[in-house]
């Protein structure tokens, strides 16, 4: 494989400084960045020589996320010729499996698959084991599930309907979600804020109590990954409002966005990233990202994926990196406005 190599690139840089007449001391020291960089490079030139890559997935196996990441992750298996092993670290909102990440050797064989709860979590537990932008670096997401606003058949007419309906009275439209922070907790109250109603929240320990409680009517409405609930709505069991992702689903393309529905900056993306620790040599990140990608454009692989609800996120590392710190602007600004409380 022909892998960039950055030692190459600061060597160049080297003899330009020298030819120009620079002091031997700067010299010196660009030697040593140069030295470096290949150490860097011969790193990334021999990555993956050992067996096997881990994968740790902050998510129980069999959930949508882990089915995901498998898929991907088997197709990369087959590209770099090595065997990699799916590690399933899940509970405490992700952040077990973010610590075991956070703290592997830099050095491209662990990498880690969690979802846009990473950016929450500083905002939602008063202490992580893990500084989340010192210790993890974002090198791609595998796309984004998109969460359907579920109500019971036949109460609202429209999601303005439930708006209006909330708004008489603060508290009397209640939602469900899998638990505080969570990627339905939050959809619900960026739409609570952007129209300007209360609701109460009603927190259940998994998505099958919530669903049954809604289509009872138990519960007016539940934001969750349409995945989920989809054959319910086919069904006419649920009815579906608005997405809260910023783009339809390919699942429900019928269905408008909460901004579509006319509430500004209301839309919450669940979606799905890789990391790995942020001392890996960047050309491993940068092979990392190729391989990746590479996986994610083949037909076969989107069309596993859309069957799950996963949309495509095509982003560069750099753009996903300036995506993920908006993220986590974005959020501390969420938990502060509605008053989510720490862990």
């Amino acid at each position: 494989m022909n892998w960039p190599s950055g030692g190459v690139i600061i060597d160049d840089g080297n003899r330009e400084f020298a030819a120009t007449g620079g002091t031997m001391r700067k010299g010196l020291w660009l030697g040593l960045i140069a030295l470096f960089g290949c150490h860097d490079a011969a790193i990334a030139q021999n990555w993956p020589a050992k067996q096997p890559v881990r994968v740790i997935v902050t998510n129980t196996p069999g959930s949508g996320i882990d089915v995901t990441v498998r898929a991907v992750f088997e197709q990369v298996a087959k590209q770099i010729g090595q065997a990699v092993f799916v590690e399933n670290r899940a509970g405490a909102a992700n952040t077990i499996g973010i610590a075991a990440a956070a703290r592997a050797e830099p050095d491209g064989y662990t990498v880690l698959a969690t979802t846009s709860g990473i950016a929450l979590a500083p905002y939602t537990h008063k202490s992580l084991p893990y500084d989340t932008t010192r210790d993890l670096a974002a090198v791609i997401p595998l796309g984004s599930l998109t969460n359907v606003m579920m109500t019971p058949p036949g109460r609202f007419r429209s999601v303005q309907d439930l708006v209006a309906k909330a708004k008489i009275e603060p508290n009397a439209i209640s939602y469900a979600s899998i638990g505080p922070g969570s990627t339905g907790h939050l959809s619900a109250e960026r739409l609570a804020l952007s129209a300007g109603f209360k609701a109460l929240h009603v927190p259940f320990k998994g998505t099958a109590e919530g669903l049954l409680d809604v289509a009872a009517g138990r519960v007016d409405f539940f934001f969750n990954p349409v995945i989920a609930g989809l054959a319910m709505i086919q069904e006419k069991k649920l009815d579906a409002l608005v997405v809260s992702s910023t783009a339809r689903s390919s699942l429900l393309p019928d269905v408008p966005t909460t901004v579509e529905a006319g509430y500004p900056d209301s839309s919450y993306d669940f979606w799905i990233g890789i990391f790995v620790p942020s001392a890996t040599p960047q050309p491993i990140m940068g092979q990392l990202y190729t391989e990746i990608r590479k996986a994610l454009a083949l037909p076969e692989i989107r069309n596993r994926l859309a069957k799950l609800g996963v949309e495509p996120m095509d982003m560069t590392r750099e753009q996903f990196d300036a995506y993920f710190k908006k993220e986590l602007e974005s959020n501390a600004t969420l938990v502060k406005a509605a008053n989510i409380s720490s862990n």
